[in-house]
């Protein structure tokens, strides 16, 4: 008999060899219809692999999101067999789940495939579903997979296998199709009921551009044709919100290829919603006990090889700068917390000295590769509000419930409320991956999940999710489409204020190491930015709109009295401009609709001889004439009630 642990702790006895559906035949039938994948001792395993030993078993459905990439991962194999059905000389490199479905990266060898032949694949593709052909694994020999693959003329998977290590290799059979895989499968292959392919790509070779450039198709698939017609509606309100499009209409933000990829440019009204955010968060931060530092664009290679930043990315840095003087090499500034640990190691602390607090709006630049940048989510120079905080051992917990509280209420002014937090833990089999010792690795570990716990946050633990230095808590939250996207992230470090050998002294008299914090709420401005834009879909809260009001005269006779309007908004500290082309009313109208200004005030001869203004809001909404007075109160009225709300 066996012992399994389920994820509510319980511990059931099995014959040994028992397989996880039947675990969740034990449960309930009504469970063994919804289980689609599995995972025994935190690897994945098919829902018929027999279960030898005691373990911890985690069955999922597709509502997880660990269900959702068997999901996927599985109907990535049937793509690539309709492929090789329909286009017999392509050959067959890697296909994986991504977040939202799949791709096969493919060479096709001669053969020709474009996005008109999508019906075509589709077809054959749900063909091959309704077989209810059942995955299988089976362990091959390196041997044999070798002879497999030379014989199918395929030097991708042969170039694979070779840096397999043998009795480790295996292959996924399915129908006549056979696959180099390590598993992971929904049961079979009738569970897939729609499937999609959205678009086709260029791609390299494992990502690298001097190898053979292949074709990559994406897909997606569903067990229901009604979630996957939810889901093309949900993507074609995505395009509306999507933030290169609204940057661009809104005018926040460009790139110039002259510039370079990957760095963006800020116009004027996204300088200024930059500089909006950092305000509110500078004095948020000072109320908190922050001091803000500024540190330089560039630093000595020497500094990220004391960090270990260089080791662990220095490829993904731009190349060093080598200086006239021998051997020395600077670098563009990839990371803040080094620059920052220098700052605190200038000068001497005492106990009584600690808790100290720098931040700092640090732009910093890393070389992402240029298939992988996406307008402001993906960039290669971008701004950190990033802080570090030096404490003592004893002082962790408090401040670290503290920056838990600062980045929720960030969270909230913003219309973030719907979040997950992720304790993000290193992986227990690759300690070789992480810098410092177990014990360090331990407290602040600890320290994460207890400071979680007593906050009462909504978290989940995710092993190998840890930075190179030290665990975190990522903040993941949901978007008005339901998305999930990483923000804001804190961590503890045992381990750079050991690298960098800083020091507090104790109430003993004594040299102490200190206990740092990392955290960023924002995450970066860029990425945020693009974030909030799509959540809002521009429509910024009130106090952060880039133009609050716009003043619409019916005619140039009124421009007087506009600007009279004008300045007394200004004076009322009410971001505003006014439009007084010779265009008609309806144009101008249609234009603060797209530009997204919450107000337009309209006037005109009546509005003049009063002393008034006609009020209409952003959507439509004609709120009628009123005083000026009367709506210049209204609108402190609304501003401050917005902001009270998020501060309680």
């Amino acid at each position: 008999m066996i012992d399994i642990t389920l994820p509510d702790g319980s511990v059931k006895q099995f014959s040994e060899g028992i397989t996880p559906m039947e675990v969740a035949q034990s449960i309930s039938q009504g469970l063994a219809r919804q289980v689609i994948s599995a995972k025994f001792n935190n690897v994945k395993v098919e829902t018929k692999t027999p279960l030898l030993e005691d373990g911890k078993l985690v069955l999922y459905t597709w509502e997880d999101p660990e269900g959702k990439q068997a999901f996927w991962h599985s109907t990535a194999h049937v793509m690539a067999q309709a492929l090789k059905e329909l286009y017999p000389k392509v050959r067959l490199t890697i296909g994986p789940a991504i977040d939202n479905g799949f791709y096969y990266d493919v060479e096709l060898n001669g053969e020709q495939i474009s996005e008109h032949d999508f019906p075509t694949i589709e077809q054959k593709m749900l063909e091959i579903a309704r077989g209810k052909h059942d995955f299988k694994m089976r362990s091959v020999s390196k041997e044999d997979a070798l002879r497999y693959y030379k014989q199918e003329q395929n030097p991708f998977k042969v170039e694979l296998i070779e840096n397999l290590e043998d009795g480790h290799i295996t292959f996924c059979d399915h129908d006549t199709f056979t696959d180099l895989c390590r598993g992971g499968h929904i049961p079979n292959t009738k569970i897939i009921k729609a499937v999609k392919l959205m678009n086709i790509a260029g791609a390299y070779w494992r990502g690298d551009e001097h190898n053979p450039q292949l074709t990559r198709i994406y897909g997606i698939s569903f067990p229901k044709q009604k979630e996957l017609k939810e889901y093309l509606t949900l993507l074609e309100e995505a395009k509306e919100r999507d933030h290169r499009k609204l940057g661009r209409e809104l005018q926040l933000f460009t790139f110039s290829q002259k510039v370079g990829q990957g760095l963006p440019l800020w116009l004027p009204k996204g300088a200024a919603l930059r500089g909006r955010l950092e305000s509110f968060l500078k004095r948020a931060q000072q109320k908190a006990g922050y001091e803000m530092v500024v540190t330089p664009h560039i630093g000595h290679k020497e500094l990220y090889v004391t960090s270990g930043h260089y080791a662990k990315y220095g490829e993904d840095s731009f190349q060093p700068i080598h200086t006239p003087n021998e051997d020395e090499e600077f670098l563009l500034k990839p990371m803040n917390c080094p620059h920052h640990c220098e700052i605190y190691k200038s000068q001497a602390w005492s106990y009584r000295d600690l808790p100290k607090r720098f931040a700092e709006f640090g732009t910093v630049y890393r070389y992402e590769q240029s298939g992988e940048l996406h307008g402001l989510t993906r960039v290669r120079g971008f701004t950190q509000d990033d802080a570090h905080i030096f404490c003592m051992p004893d002082q962790l917990d408090e401040e670290f419930k503290k920056v838990i509280d600062l980045t929720l209420y960030v969270f909230k002014a913003l219309g973030f409320e719907n979040y997950t937090a992720q304790v993000s833990l290193r992986d227990p089999n690759k300690k070789e991956n992480y810098i410092g010792s177990d014990q360090n690795w331990a407290k602040a570990e600890a320290a994460i999940i207890n400071a979680a716990k007593e906050k009462g946050l909504p978290y989940v633990i995710e092993e190998g999710e840890a930075a190179f230095y030290g665990p975190k808590l990522d903040f993941m939250i949901k978007d008005a489409l339901g998305r999930s996207w990483q923000l804001g992230t804190i961590q503890v470090d045992y381990n750079l204020p050991e690298r960098f050998e800083l020091t507090y002294k104790g109430s003993d008299n004594e040299l102490h190491r200190p206990v740092m914090i990392h955290r960023a709420p924002f995450g970066s401005l860029e990425r945020f930015i693009a974030i909030l834009l799509e959540h809002t879909k521009g429509n910024f809260p009130m106090w952060l709109a880039p133009e609050q009001v716009i003043i619409l005269s019916l005619s140039e006779k009124y421009e007087k009295y506009a600007k009279k309007v004008l300045n007394l908004l200004e004076n009322n500290e009410i971001r505003a401009q006014m439009d007084n082309r010779n265009e008609t009313m309806g144009k101008k109208i249609r234009e603060a609709e797209v530009n997204k200004i919450p107000y337009m005030l309209i006037v005109g001869e009546q509005e003049e001889e009063n002393g008034a203004v006609s009020v209409r809001k952003h959507g439509g909404e004609d709120l009628g004439t009123m005083p000026l007075g009367q709506f210049i109160d209204q609108f402190k009225e609304e501003i401050k009630a917005s902001v009270q709300e998020f501060e309680v």
